[in-house]
């Protein structure tokens, strides 16, 4: 999906506002869990409006960065003000949507169709708004102090998306939101120790203060690169508490009806994977970054459907 942080290219020519631009990017973007892939039929593009909304607006924080570790600073870059421009464009664009008035038309293939599923499926706004929080906070906020403060990024950025996939599918049981959340935390954690050099490129560390100043690190040891002994056991650290939640929210897919219970319990799998490819990597991901490949998705996808 093409974006830039001065325009919004759209997947479709103008004028076609359906749900199959939507679908599009969900196909063709790589994530570490499934996209609508195992869900009924009838209710995929429901679940395809609601990812490119939240891929869109993620993109648009993310993309541009210079990177700090280059000797020269690119002069292209946007400025911190300039990319919170571009992005408070597409969040007052979605509360115009919201309240029935005009907007940017360049988002009309997000909107026109995510509305009727609001619509029809009777979505509540604050979990799309609590998204677009996240990701505005993003371009703002580049360290955490403490868990806790990564945690309440994470009951933003990710635990919507679990909660509106529930939505979409008739459930609306408490209990079964809080799994849900559990699964979801634990995923955009697992990414976050994925992507540390990613991260590093966007002079963003998730890792929490207070757990490097406690293992003996420094933000000059991350950027170097190199896994010492303290940023191993820093991370093997920060993958304790993931594997805590994905423990937590691992029943869920057993109170779920199929096919929606297979979707989850691949969610479940490409989360947990990516931690075992961390774990083999002793905890080194500065130097590589461990991603699934088709051939483990097709191996998650027979365990899921065989309930393993």
């Amino acid at each position: 999906m093409p974006t830039s942080i001065s325009t919004l290219d759209s997947p479709v020519p103008a004028g076609n506002h359906s749900y199959e631009a939507c679908s599009k990017l969900a196909r063709e973007h790589y994530e570490n869990f499934p996209v609508g892939r195992l869900v009924p039929k009838k209710l995929r593009p429901h679940v395809h409006a609601v990812y490119a909304f939240a891929r869109v607006a993620d993109d648009l924080a993310d993309e541009g960065y210079a990177d700090p570790r280059l000797r020269a600073a690119d002069t292209s870059a946007p400025t911190e003000a300039e990319r919170l421009a571009v992005f408070r464009n597409y969040r007052q664009a979605w509360q115009k949507a919201i309240d029935g008035q005009e907007y940017d038309p360049s988002y009309a293939w997000i909107f026109q169709p995510l509305q009727k599923t609001k619509a029809e499926l009777d979505l509540p706004d604050s979990l799309f708004l609590d998204l677009l929080s996240a990701f505005e906070q993003d371009i703002v906020q580049r360290r955490y102090e403490d868990f806790p403060a990564v945690l309440d990024y994470c009951r933003r950025s990710a635990n919507p998306i679990g909660r509106l996939l529930l939505l979409i599918h008739g459930e609306r049981s408490t209990e079964l939101a809080q799994l849900s959340d559990s699964i979801c935390t634990g995923l955009q954690l697992a990414n976050f120790w994925q992507d540390v050099s990613v991260d590093l490129g966007k002079d963003r560390i998730y890792i929490p203060q207070i757990d490097l100043r406690r293992l003996g690190l420094t933000e000059a040891d991350l950027f170097a690169g190199t896994a010492s002994p303290n940023f191993r056991n820093c991370l093997r650290y920060q993958m304790e508490r993931t594997w805590k939640l994905f423990r937590e929210g691992e029943p869920l897919s057993q109170r779920l009806p199929r096919p929606l219970s297979w979707e989850i319990r691949l969610t479940w799998l490409g989360g947990t994977e990516i931690l075992r490819k961390i774990e083999k990597l002793n905890y080194d991901t500065l130097s590589q970054r461990p991603t699934l490949s088709k051939f483990d998705f097709l191996q998650l996808g027979l365990k899921a459907f065989l309930g393993q």
